[in-house]
Formats: structure tokens, C-alpha cells, sequence
């Protein structure tokens, strides 16, 4: 696929609908996984103008980070620790409408407000996480959290 990206101009619903068949026709014969989750996170920042999106790499005890874009992140996060070590040892995504008011929420940047994390799974144990900020409150839902677990779990099967 060229390196080009088609952004729906309407809902929600059809910006995901759009990007995601890109974003894995992108990874589709990569076999880097470097590339494919720094394409994956630019083609989500491209479309959504999120404030950050990146992925942690689970290392041993810790998420380690991965590519992303967006501002300086945290380079390690420890299992349970924040939003990301919580959806990594809970092994489930989580919608977090106003980050400060999550118990031990690690604060990267204090410009972000809303987060949502999911983790992305090979052979039932979870690999990484995706990681997506925005500096709205209360920006992301379950329409959200169902094109992002699609992905993941699409990316957990084809890329790792």
C-alpha cells in the first residue's frame, strides 16, 4: 500500500471503518514490528488527531516504550502501575474519562486528560498495550474501544 492515507470526513464510526482496513493492509507483508506498530500509531494520530498514541512493549515485569507519536512519553511502566500496567495486569482495555482521577495514574504529560489503553494479546498473553491520550475529557466510548480491540487483537495475530 502506498504510503497514503484515506480519512473519512464524518462520523466516529466511519473514520474507524476507513482507517482500519489500511492501517492493516500497511502492516500486511511487513514483517517488522518496529514499522508496523510506527505506521499503525501515525495512521490513528493522522486520522483522530489525538494528543498521543503509541504502544508499551511488554519486557519481563515493565512495559517498555514502544513507537509512537506524540510528545515525550514515559519509557517504562511498571506491571499494575497507571492506566497501561492496570489494562496489561487486568487483561482488558480501559476507558478512562478523566485521568486524573484515576487511582496511581502516571502523569506523562499533564496535558492529557482522557485515556484509553487496550492491550494487544499473541497466544493469550498480553504482548503490549496501546496506549491513546487526548487532551479532552471524557473523549473516548465504546465505539472507541471496539475499532481499537479490533485492531489489537488483528495486530496481536498478524504482527507479533
Amino acid at each position: 500500500m502506498a504510503e497514503e492515507l484515506v480519512i473519512a470526513q464524518s462520523s466516529k464510526e466511519e473514520k474507524y471503518r476507513t482507517l482500519l482496513p489500511q492501517a492493516k493492509a500497511l502492516c500486511t507483508g511487513e514483517p517488522n514490528l518496529t514499522a508496523n506498530l510506527a505506521n499503525t500509531a501515525a495512521a490513528l494520530k493522522m486520522t483522530f488527531d489525538f494528543f498521543w498514541v503509541g504502544f508499551y512493549l511488554v519486557e519481563n515485569d515493565e512495559l517498555v516504550l514502544g513507537p509512537f507519536q506524540g510528545p515525550i512519553a514515559c519509557t517504562r511502566i511498571a506491571f499494575g502501575k497507571g492506566v497501561c500496567g492496570s489494562a496489561w495486569k487486568q487483561d482488558e482495555t480501559l476507558v478512562v474519562p478523566d485521568v486524573d482521577a484515576f487511582p496511581g495514574h502516571i502523569a506523562c504529560s499533564s496535558d492529557s486528560k482522557s485515556e484509553i489503553v487496550v492491550p494487544v494479546r499473541k497466544n493469550g498473553r498480553v504482548v503490549a498495550v496501546l496506549d491513546v491520550d487526548s487532551s479532552a475529557l471524557n473523549d473516548f466510548d465504546q465505539i472507541d474501544a471496539d475499532h481499537l480491540n479490533e485492531l489489537c487483537e488483528w495486530l496481536g495475530t498478524h504482527c507479533f
